[in-house]
């Protein structure tokens, strides 16, 4: 179900996270991430450092809408369109 900008996991939570996130891989925030979020030329959101950063350091491929962080130059990006 879905409400307010908001939606309803039907059943257990534990067994849905599961499946959500099979075959995915977590990508650890490392200080050397924290390092290149910080010195970064980008603005000043930390979340989008953050990512922006991960994708650099673990030559990642950065996938978003946001047109702030597609073309970073050093960083791959793909617009979510």
């Amino acid at each position: 179900m879905y409400y307010k900008g908001r939606f309803e996991i039907a059943g257990n939570l534990t067994e849905w996270l599961v499946l959500a996130t099979s075959g995915t891989r977590e990508a650890p925030l490392t200080h050397e991430i924290a390092l290149v979020a910080r010195q970064m030329p980008l603005h000043q959101n930390p979340a989008d450092r953050i990512l922006a950063a991960t994708a650099e350091v673990l030559d990642l491929t950065l996938v978003t809408a946001d047109e702030r962080l597609l073309g970073l130059g050093t960083i791959r990006t793909l617009a979510n369109r």
